[in-house]
């Protein structure tokens, strides 16, 4: 791949023509029909937990079979098995939904022309694209796959067409979990990471670590306006960096940032239905 030009705005170069605006536009649409929710709380959040994780192969497996969900992977499996290129593949808006979906980058929906090029680029290069675009996720997924060096053989594999598929049904019961218990999602994250978590800024830097930690802790979203320093010290002056090695002091946390959700969960629907019968 040639080199790059340095300054060159190359989200306005790949900008979707006429007809990455088609493919754009029907994945918008693919996405806004979001799965009905299929899970249902107790009204006790930490009690949702505690049956979200004892169940959660098996309700995945659930979510894969819902209607919504099970279209899309039998769009996803058809299209990719009947593609003869990667570029015909990543250009098949049910494979794209599936496959973005799974690997957490579906902020690209309405960029398909953009990610393609990003994730058909070589990693290995310091010029390529998808060292421009300085998103740590979308460099890992890259590399991962590798499609310029492995080409459409790195998609076509049944092992991972299943992994696919299975992050793409879990990512719709994360996503039915929240609707029935605000943060939910977040929480099981946070419990398979918490203990990864050795500086600051492994809080301040991960989204969904800041996201539940400074939940659980009671700091403002607006501490993001402040200086990095101003926010490494709001948690470290709060919090032991060393706790998160101990299992009892994270589910403490992860349990204080569910309650914290269920509460503003709460209040923020009693100040909607106060707003209503005021109009």
């Amino acid at each position: 791949m040639s080199d790059l030009v340095s300054g060159m705005n190359y989200a306005l170069l790949f900008s979707p023509s006429s007809a990455s605006n088609a493919a754009a536009g029907i994945l918008s649409a693919l996405y806004s029909t979001a799965p009905p929710s299929t899970a249902v709380s107790t009204g006790n959040p930490i009690l949702d937990l505690k049956l979200a994780q004892a169940n959660q192969t098996t309700d995945v497996a659930k979510e894969a079979q819902q209607p919504l969900v099970a279209r899309d992977i039998a769009s996803f499996t058809s299209a990719l098995n009947n593609a003869t290129t990667l570029q015909q593949a990543l250009t098949n808006p049910a494979v794209l939904k599936v496959f973005l979906t799974a690997n957490n980058l579906s902020q690209y929906i309405n960029e398909p022309a953009l990610v393609q090029k990003a994730l058909m680029s070589d990693p290995s290069n310091p010029h390529a694209l998808v060292n421009q675009l300085s998103d740590t996720n979308l460099l890992n997924v890259t590399q991962s796959y590798d499609f310029a060096k492995n080409g459409l053989a790195a998609l076509k594999s049944p092992t991972v067409q299943a992994t696919l598929t299975n992050a793409y049904a879990e990512v719709s019961w994360r996503q039915s979990l929240d609707a029935a218990t605000p943060g939910l999602s977040n929480a099981l994250t946070f419990l398979g990471q918490a203990k990864s978590i050795t500086s600051v800024d492994q809080i301040l830097g991960d989204p969904t670590n800041r996201a539940v930690v400074l939940t659980a802790l009671g700091i403002p979203e607006q501490v993001a306006f402040q200086s990095l320093t101003a926010q490494e010290q709001a948690v470290s002056s709060r919090v032991n960096i060393k706790d998160f090695q101990s299992p009892t002091f994270v589910t403490s946390m992860t349990d204080r940032y569910l309650l914290t959700m269920q509460q503003s969960s709460q209040s923020g629907a009693t100040s909607s239905s106060l707003s209503g019968l005021l109009v």
